[in-house]
């Protein structure tokens, strides 16, 4: 039995972590379950956004490490099987569509590391994270040690990289870590809320977005490049059957109803 469960929601999919009993650890199988599900996001043509979210007390306690002691070890940690996008976004296509997480309870390791790669973040004020890898024998290699020093600042990534000490959700929301914060048990509703926000709008106008934002975080210090690609890539957004139906919304005065064409 898959311990990731996906499920449709008008255009927004659903992926659920469903492995309470285990703390919902992660295991090979459901990484890639998490791959498949990324894969669906890409390719469906009516999905405009996903919800990642968790069952139980705790978005998660970590891996299950006696399992992927040998991935980590051989060098290639998290491997990636064709028909699948790595959720941790380190190789290979990523994710083009929105992703919004919910977290709450323990977000360890490899739960801060997916979050990390995610575009919006909702937790819930018990949160705790924890990156303890050194404190396992290791250290993270699912992201955290290229993206959180981005996300929270040199010192701030290095204090909880370096000891594996935990950081509440107060400190991750100071940090700018994540963007909301909510009483436990509303953290799913608060994601739902948002992602609905980003399904009505203009599909192809919100993965032009993210794909410029990504492009320009890689290219940070070349802006003739960045400039070069978002407005090559605007040209066919402004041809869009999308475009002509939100100018025409603005003339008339109405919400537009976009169909991602």
């Amino acid at each position: 039995m898959s311990h990731i469960e996906t499920t449709k929601e008008g255009h927004i999919l659903l992926i659920h972590i469903n492995r309470a009993d285990k703390y919902n650890a992660l295991s090979p199988d459901m990484f890639h379950d998490m791959g498949k599900a990324l894969a669906q996001l890409n390719s469906d043509p009516e999905l405009r956004v996903a919800v990642l979210y968790a069952a139980g007390k705790h978005f998660t306690a970590g891996v299950e490490l006696d399992k992927w002691a040998p991935h980590f070890a051989s060098g290639n940690a998290f491997p990636v099987a064709d028909g699948e996008i790595d959720p941790m976004g380190l190789t290979g296509e990523r994710h083009h569509k929105p992703v919004v997480i919910a977290v709450q309870g323990y977000c360890f390791t490899w739960g801060v590391e997916i979050l990390l790669n995610t575009e919006i973040r909702v937790a819930a004020t018990d949160t705790q994270f924890q990156m303890l890898e050194v404190q396992r024998g290791l250290y993270p290699c699912g992201g955290a040690t290229m993206r959180l020093p981005r996300e929270v600042g040199w010192a701030n990534s290095q204090k909880v990289l370096l000891t594996g000490n935990r950081w509440s959700a107060e400190e991750a929301y100071r940090w700018g870590m994540v963007q909301e914060l909510v009483e436990p048990g509303e953290q799913f509703n608060k994601a739902m809320e948002i992602a609905t926000q980003i399904a009505r709008a203009a599909p192809l106008g919100v993965q032009g977005s993210l794909k410029a934002s990504r492009f320009s975080e890689a290219h940070y210090h070349d802006q003739d490049a960045t400039v070069k690609q978002f407005m090559t890539d605007l040209s066919p957004v402004m041809n869009s059957e999308d475009s002509k139906e939100g100018i025409n919304s603005f003339l008339e005065r109405r919400d537009a109803v976009f169909t991602g064409k």
